[in-house]
């Protein structure tokens, strides 16, 4: 088993689409990245704390590879929006990978420069690849989201 974190703005819909792909034995979603202990939604969504929402992905490799998470991340959100994504803006909703290891943190930075070089995307990609920090699930009504609720998904 191994673990990926992604930010890709809301992490309703991120979630739920990490959730589906064959190999991830388990997903939550939750705060990472900023300065404040235990931090709250609230707390997180006054974008005074510094943490992004994030999903945590648990992963089988031989089913799944990190590089085709990395892919899917690219493909869920516009990683060239700099702190928003869609209609929600602030630092929380910043497109950042968390990387668990020197291998993650290098396949990450290996698919930006080649998405650049292929000009997959028109503008700059500003997506943060930094090691991970504390994950800090969040509340438990934010848990598969879209499964519970059978609401539509936030992401692009």
């Amino acid at each position: 088993m191994a673990k990926a974190t992604f930010g890709a703005g809301c992490f309703w819909g991120v979630e739920e689409a990490f959730r589906r792909v064959p190999g991830v034995l388990e997903t939550a979603v939750g705060y990472e990245g900023g300065a404040v202990e235990n931090p709250t939604y609230r707390d997180v969504c006054s974008d005074r704390t510094g943490h992004a929402e994030v999903v945590e992905v648990e992963f089988d490799p031989a089913i799944v590879s990190y590089q085709q998470l990395l892919d899917m991340f690219f493909q869920l959100h516009d990683p060239t929006q700099l702190n928003r994504q869609g209609p929600d803006f602030g630092r929380q909703y910043r497109s950042v990978i968390f990387t668990h290891g020197d291998e993650q943190a290098a396949a990450a930075q290996a698919t930006i420069e080649r998405l650049v070089k292929e000009g997959r995307f028109h503008r700059p990609i500003v997506t943060q690849v930094t090691p991970a920090t504390t994950f800090w699930r969040a509340e438990e009504y934010h848990q598969k989201y879209v499964q519970k609720t059978g609401r539509g998904a936030c992401h692009i």
